[in-house]
């Protein structure tokens, strides 16, 4: 359930002016439109390496889904976003997020995916995996590092659950095994405010919920302008989103996964809880813990030192 709110750092940048720089970017549908970008990652005295980046997006069923690709590895690395993309997608956005990963583009390709552009009542979390298995192999993506945050993290499990040859080692941030008390409250709380077309109080709610309170205090102002520049035409998206998370649960299923496994938390999570982190690496067979004392849900934007721990893992 990454917050559905904020376009965050790690997986939508914070910028008001998003809307005119993805007006220099259009995409037309069915083809990729590339972008050569200057990223300050593994530099050789003052050359910078550049990320290639791809807006693209792929057929899948009666609809299509947008990706964004960026990096020159040998090697794939697949991030899914939470329940943000249910407000936003990624079209358009590559040479933006591609910064995030500077440090990730010489080793890896790094995929980032939307779900569907269509996606249907009842649409649930094992089927958002099944359709992310297709569209791999509609690139050609025979094997990939797969790092989820929150609601992308359980599209995760179930990918290593049910395509467990797709998966080369698997990250699962902020996440949960299932729908539990804590994680339910905030979604319904969200799915309300969705349903009366509050977005101010929505995109509230969810920075109260994933951000610590020094981050607040300092950022506040900031984010209340955000908000009212990032209310979508409908929710119909964000809300087939958020109630597949209602119905999540692979607690049972999760002995299955058998890939390399990270799991990374905040101490203080108050959108899925902190016994989440625990369960999972209870019952995921030899996987690792690493507990950002401190921090949120909101993590991975908070600490600068989240995608670096993802690396290390990944290498």
């Amino acid at each position: 359930m990454d917050p559905p709110v904020w376009p965050h750092r790690g997986i939508y940048p914070v910028l008001p002016a998003v809307n005119g720089i993805e007006a220099r970017l259009k995409e037309t549908n069915g083809n990729e439109s590339k972008r050569t970008v200057p990223v300050d990652s593994h530099k050789e005295g003052e050359r910078e390496m550049p990320a290639h980046a791809v807006n693209g997006c792929v057929p899948i069923d009666d609809t299509d889904m947008y990706y964004v690709s960026f990096g020159t590895g040998s090697r794939s690395l697949i991030m899914l976003p939470g329940l943000s993309d249910g407000l936003t997608t990624v079209q358009g956005k590559a040479w933006l997020l591609a910064g995030t990963y500077r440090k990730y583009l010489r080793d890896f390709t790094v995929y980032m995916f939307s779900r569907k552009n269509k996606m249907p009542e009842g649409y649930t979390i094992r089927q958002m995996a099944a359709d992310q298995a297709a569209v791999m192999e509609k690139l050609g993506i025979r094997r990939a590092c797969i790092a989820g945050v929150s609601q992308g993290g359980m599209i995760a499990q179930y990918l290593a659950i049910d395509h467990p040859e797709l998966v080369e080692k698997l990250v699962l941030a902020v996440t949960a095994p299932c729908a539990n008390e804590s994680s339910n409250q905030v979604i319904q709380t969200w799915i309300d405010l969705a349903r009366q077309g509050d977005h101010i109080a929505l995109m509230n709610d969810t920075a109260e919920k994933m951000y610590t309170e020094a981050y607040l205090k300092k950022n506040r102002r900031l984010l209340s302008f955000v908000a009212r520049l990032t209310k979508p035409a409908d929710y119909e998206r964000f809300l087939i989103n958020a109630l597949a998370i209602l119905d999540f649960d692979a607690r049972s299923e999760l002995h299955r996964i058998t890939c390399p496994t990270l799991i990374l938390a905040g101490s203080d999570d108050h959108t899925v809880g902190n016994e989440a982190p625990y369960e999972l690496n209870q019952s995921i067979p030899d996987s690792e813990l690493y507990i950002f004392e401190g921090y949120g849900h909101g993590v991975f934007e908070e600490d600068r030192t989240f995608y670096d721990k993802i690396l290390e893992f990944l290498k």
